[in-house]
This record gives C-alpha cells, sequence and structure tokens, in this order.
C-alpha cells in the first residue's frame, strides 16, 4: 500500500474519527458534541484535516488540501456555534449541518483512496473517475440530503417544544 508514517497516523485517526460519526449518528441522529462520540469525532477530524496538508502525490496545494481545509472550517465553526450560543435555537441547524456536511466531505477522501487500495493487490476501483466510486458518493450525498431533512425536522420539533 505505500504508506508513509503520516499516512499510517492519519489513517488510524480517520478511521476513528469516522467510526465515532457513525455511533454519534445512530446513537443520537446527529453528531453531538456534548457527548463522546462527537467530541471524538471534532478532535481526530481535526487532527485527520490537518495531518491531510502533509499527505500529497502531487507538489503544491491540491484539491485534497482545500477539502481538508473546509472540513477545518466546518467543524471549528460548529464547535463555536456549540459553545457559544448553547440551547435550543437556530444555531443548531448551522452546527448539526455543518457536521454532517464535514463528515460527507471527509468521506469523498476515504471513499477515493479505500477503493483504490483495498483488497491489496486488486482494488475495488482503479483512479477517482471509476463508476463505483461515482456511485457511492451519490449515495452518501442523497444519504447527508435525507438525513439532514430529518436533522432539520427533529431541531424543529426540539426548538417548537421549548
Amino acid at each position: 500500500m505505500g504508506l508513509s508514517i503520516l499516512g499510517i497516523f492519519h489513517t488510524v485517526i480517520g478511521v476513528v474519527a469516522i467510526v465515532a460519526a457513525v455511533i454519534a449518528f445512530i446513537k443520537d441522529g446527529k453528531i453531538d458534541l456534548g457527548k463522546l462520540p462527537g467530541k471524538v469525532y471534532f478532535y481526530f477530524t481535526l487532527v485527520t484535516s490537518l495531518t491531510a496538508l502533509g499527505l500529497s502525490s502531487v507538489k503544491g496545494v491540491n484539491p485534497g488540501h482545500i477539502l481538508a481545509l473546509l472540513v477545518v472550517v466546518l467543524v471549528s465553526v460548529a464547535y463555536l456555534l456549540y459553545a457559544k450560543k448553547p440551547g435550543n435555537n437556530r444555531a443548531r441547524y448551522i452546527e448539526t449541518f455543518f457536521l454532517s456536511f464535514s463528515f460527507f466531505l471527509s468521506m469523498i477522501p476515504t471513499v477515493n483512496e479505500t477503493f483504490n487500495r483495498i483488497p491489496v493487490g486488486h482494488p475495488l476501483a482503479h483512479g477517482p473517475q471509476d463508476p463505483l466510486i461515482a456511485k457511492t458518493l451519490l449515495l452518501l450525498l442523497i444519504t447527508l440530503i435525507v438525513g439532514s431533512v430529518l436533522q432539520f425536522r427533529r431541531i424543529y420539533k426540539i426548538n417548537k417544544a421549548v
């Protein structure tokens, strides 16, 4: 697979972040920064995104670097909203969407790298343009849209009750 030490660290931390997000989605329907899976997702995603800046097969800034910086901005703004605007209010919509969208964006390179490397010797995909990658990302996008609608409905009900 040819991963550097930084690449291995980045991958392990990234897998932990993804697992934490999946646990949060299953348990709470969203990434909740007030709960352990949400906290793990936040910190491990920051580390994963920042270490991604040191990984590249090409010189200079590339789309992966921009994606990583966007994820850092999204989770950082979500954390600021969580910390500065507590309670059930409009900030929850933005916070929840930014965390879900950051997860979706994180899955773009994850799907691409995983499908192009595993199984070793006979990867599932052959390059970022492979139809399997496109179909998987489309499924994730649909999941993001449907999940966001469900999250917003839940936030609306909570805000209305308060």
